[in-house]
């Protein structure tokens, strides 16, 4: 799936033309801790009530795949990662979509130097794009 051309805050040929925090009602918290790494994924439940167009993106994301992280939604949309959570926060209030920490070996932190984990997040990326 590519990334969105023309969205409502970005136009290719004229370029941002909205506010990323405008597609969040300007706040830069979410009401739910989210990490970069977790995974979301949509539920199939519609929100009750309206939601914007920048949440109908995320939530189209979310359901394209088994589960997307937070940091590939942010990439796909073009919008930093803390306005990303705030929508993806509003989605879960919904019922819309569920989060999943991320999950480690040995439950703790990966070490920088994890070839392993370096290679599969850069196969990724290079099959999304």
């Amino acid at each position: 799936m590519g990334a969105p051309r023309d969205t409502p805050w970005l136009d290719d040929s004229a370029g941002r033309v909205m506010r990323p925090y405008t597609a969040s009602g300007g706040r830069t918290r979410s009401a739910v801790a989210l990490d970069l790494l977790s995974l979301v994924t949509a539920t199939g439940v519609r929100p009750r009530g309206p939601l914007g167009t920048e949440h109908t993106l995320a939530l189209r994301l979310c359901a394209g795949s088994a589960a997307v992280t937070v940091a590939e939604v942010a990439g796909q949309l073009r919008l930093p990662a803390v306005v990303v959570k705030v929508l993806l926060s509003d989605l879960m209030e919904h019922g819309a979509v569920t989060a999943q920490a991320p999950r480690f070996p040995g439950g703790g932190y990966l070490a920088a130097d994890d070839q392993n984990l370096l290679r599969a997040v850069l196969d990724g990326l290079r099959r999304r794009l």
